[in-house]
């Protein structure tokens, strides 16, 4: 009787979860497979080219994308990783967060937008983006060990649901952000909604969309970590047993290689969103210098 006032939410969370288990056991399966190939075979791909050539390639992307001295400082860091002896797990990790990433933002951005385009749906979201932000992300790892075991597809679950939120609220905030007398504009000249869409408030919402997309990416990487915890190869992995075995060096060099990953993403992904930059730029000016017959232009170029 003492426990009469007692609400047993996480029993009812427990049947719904076993319910949910039993219904669809066979999504769950398909969706495992799907990924643990997907991830088993991105990793096996960056390790089956030689480190130098991938050290050069991302170099050249770095530098392509931003600076020769992002080029620079990548092959130096890299090499670092290289002597320490962290490159397998340093690309287990990587192919881990790519594909956690790829997943969160093709969930993402079509929500956001769907979220930004209808209030109803925008309202419905925002309590659940701050449920999955503000739940401690080791309980992620709880469910994801039920449903997938131990491995990369736990670790990719629970990464996929922590990083999500922003994604979702980066493109609706771009997108809302869009200038009202653009998107008119576009609507007199006999543009559809969905030209409207791609034409004009993509574009336009891009760096926005991109700085959330950098953000899924460093969720991402900081959950793949913890991800170590239920069995998922990589740095992860090697900071649990640097903790396990209170392993200092060996929890300073892990972490070090979390943070080139880290660095080497952010700036990578910044420079997309300058590059985006400048073809909004352009429309906006053209939308601006010719309120008709430039929307028209840019939304055909």
């Amino acid at each position: 009787m003492d426990d009469w006032y007692r609400i047993p939410i996480g029993t009812w969370g427990k049947e719904a979860f076993n319910w949910f288990q039993d219904t669809f056991q066979w999504l769950i399966d398909f969706c495992s497979l799907v990924v643990e190939s997907a991830v088993a075979g991105l990793v096996g791909v960056l390790l089956a080219v030689p480190f130098p050539v991938m050290i050069l390639l991302l170099a050249l992307l770095g530098w392509t994308l931003r600076s020769w001295q992002l080029a620079a400082g990548t092959v130096v860091s890299l090499l670092l990783v290289v002597s320490m002896g962290f490159w397998e797990s340093t690309m287990q990790t990587l192919g881990l967060v790519l594909v956690a990433t790829l997943i969160a933002v093709i969930l993402a951005v079509p929500l956001g937008i769907l979220a930004a385009k209808n209030d109803a749906v925008s309202a419905a979201v925002k309590p659940v983006l701050d449920f999955m932000q503000t739940m401690p992300a080791f309980v992620y790892l709880i469910p994801a060990v039920l449903f997938f075991g131990i491995g990369f597809v736990p670790g990719i679950f629970a990464t996929v649901i922590f990083a999500l939120p922003p994604g979702v609220r980066f493109t609706e905030l771009g997108i809302r952000g869009v200038d009202g007398e653009t998107v008119e504009a576009g609507y007199a000249f006999g543009a559809t909604p969905g030209k409207i869409l791609r034409g004009i408030q993509l574009p336009l919402a891009t760096p926005t969309i991109m700085a959330g997309i950098n953000q899924v990416i460093m969720l991402s990487l900081s959950m793949a970590v913890l991800a170590g915890f239920v069995g998922a190869d990589g740095l992860g992995k090697d900071v649990v047993s640097a903790v396990s075995t209170q392993r200092l060096e060996l929890g300073i060099e892990a972490g070090l290689c979390v943070v080139i990953i880290a660095v080497y993403l952010d700036r990578v992904t910044a420079a997309l969103g300058n590059r985006a930059d400048y073809p909004a730029s352009l429309l906006a000016k053209l939308t601006k210098k010719k309120k008709g017959g430039g929307v028209l232009t840019a939304t055909k170029s």
